[in-house]
């Protein structure tokens, strides 16, 4: 198992570790969090070189996929960066990327009885004003869980606030700052239930947040 313990907040500059060979020639993974071998629970940055794909598949407990760079596609059509896909159970795909892409993937993780299935072109979806001068993009909501992209302007600084059912942040753009650190482009944070924090940023910065959801 790797970062499984959902008690313990856990930080991994992605840019900084080390690609790891999937099963599919020409898929490489950054795996960050999992719970067996290509079984399970698991949150990976996943990078697909030019004419790579994966055989035909489903995703028991659903798939969610944010795209980071490059163009994603599979058999429902081709998808570029910016784009967040949410695959239900019962959904079966063969992925593939014709030039390459980089995706943020979560396998295993969809609560019983969200069978929403999800696209969304972000780089065309207009932004919703939020607390201050953040910006907000909300993607998915289910019981409690709630996924969203945020927007925050140079300079802006949030109130300090707690994470009532945890929360979860990738670094898209910019840099992400807490009075813990700072959290470069590809960034990836897990704070767990009740965890507290007083966030900035010293750029214009945008984030995939979900909250909500590791009280399971």
């Amino acid at each position: 198992m790797l970062n499984m313990n959902f008690d313990k907040q856990v930080v991994i500059n992605t840019a900084d570790t080390a690609w790891v060979k999937s099963p599919a020639p020409g898929v490489w993974r950054k795996p960050l969090a999992r719970e067996g071998v290509e079984r399970g629970h698991a949150t990976s940055v996943v990078r697909y070189e030019a004419g790579a794909s994966f055989a035909s598949h489903g995703h028991p407990l659903g798939e969610e996929i944010l795209v980071l760079e490059g163009v994603f596609s599979d058999q429902t059509g081709d998808y570029p960066a910016g784009s967040y896909l949410r695959n239900p159970e019962g959904f079966s795909h063969a992925p593939f990327s014709q030039d390459g892409c980089v995706i943020l993937v979560k396998l295993h993780q969809f609560q019983t009885g969200d069978q929403q299935k999800i696209r969304v072109n972000t780089g065309e979806t207009p932004w919703s004003p939020g607390i201050g001068g953040l910006k907000v993009m909300p993607l998915h909501g289910f019981e409690g869980e709630q996924t969203a992209l945020v927007k925050w302007p140079k300079g802006e600084v949030f109130q300090k606030h707690r994470h009532f059912g945890g929360e979860e942040i990738f670094v898209i753009s910019g840099t992400f700052i807490d009075e813990h650190g700072k959290y470069p482009k590809h960034s990836w944070l897990r704070s767990p239930h009740l965890s507290e924090h007083h966030p900035w940023v010293e750029e214009e910065t945008i984030i995939w947040v979900k909250t909500g959801h590791l009280l399971r």
